[in-house]
């Protein structure tokens, strides 16, 4: 596996168990995405410290993209037609346009379990978008240009709590594909 993607996994590991000690009480009172996603922010720039990746900035609902347009996506609709679609992540991990090489490391969607299948398949589906690489016909800028559309983040993770069953669902993604799901009970 790509030594970055597991230092990546890693970094969010030490977070997501230091939010989780610190947060239960969030979950038992039921907060909005939005305060467990800041919650969640202040242990990713605690874990991240003393790493390689110490300069990078984490961001709640990040939409702009470099020069400030708003972050876009191409997203393929019933397999062919291509479309167009602005984004915001509920959190990401980035250099907020200061590295074209290796600007967008984590991509983190959050959602409640009683959310609505449509909205929790959304959010997937623009995971596996924003973590195609250059090479999967999303983009090309060789390092030195950024894209149109954001895409390249090394990881991107599925976050679902259920409160009415005390755990939380994680899946990870890297390439444009799901390729790790495990279960935390609180």
């Amino acid at each position: 596996m790509d030594y970055i993607i597991k230092e990546l996994e890693n970094i969010f590991e030490k977070a997501n168990n230091q939010f989780l000690t610190k947060n239960l009480m969030l979950f038992e009172t039921q907060v909005s995405e939005r305060t467990l996603c800041g919650a969640l922010m202040l242990e990713l720039n605690q874990a991240k410290s003393g790493t390689e990746f110490s300069d990078y900035f984490v961001d709640v609902e990040y939409n702009r993209n470099v020069g400030g347009k708003l972050k876009t996506i191409k997203k393929t609709i019933k397999g062919h037609e291509e479309q167009i679609v602005t984004i915001n992540c509920d959190l990401i991990l980035h250099s907020r346009g200061m590295n074209s090489f290796n600007d967008n490391l984590i991509a983190l969607e959050m959602k409640k379990a009683t959310g609505k299948k449509q909205d929790k398949d959304s959010d997937k589906t623009r995971l596996e978008c924003l973590t195609k690489s250059s090479d999967q016909d999303v983009w090309s800028h060789g390092g030195e240009v950024f894209p149109e559309h954001v895409c390249g983040y090394r990881l991107g993770i599925y976050y679902e709590v259920d409160f009415n069953h005390h755990k939380v669902e994680v899946e990870y993604y890297k390439s444009g594909n799901m390729y790790k799901k495990y279960t935390i009970n609180l």
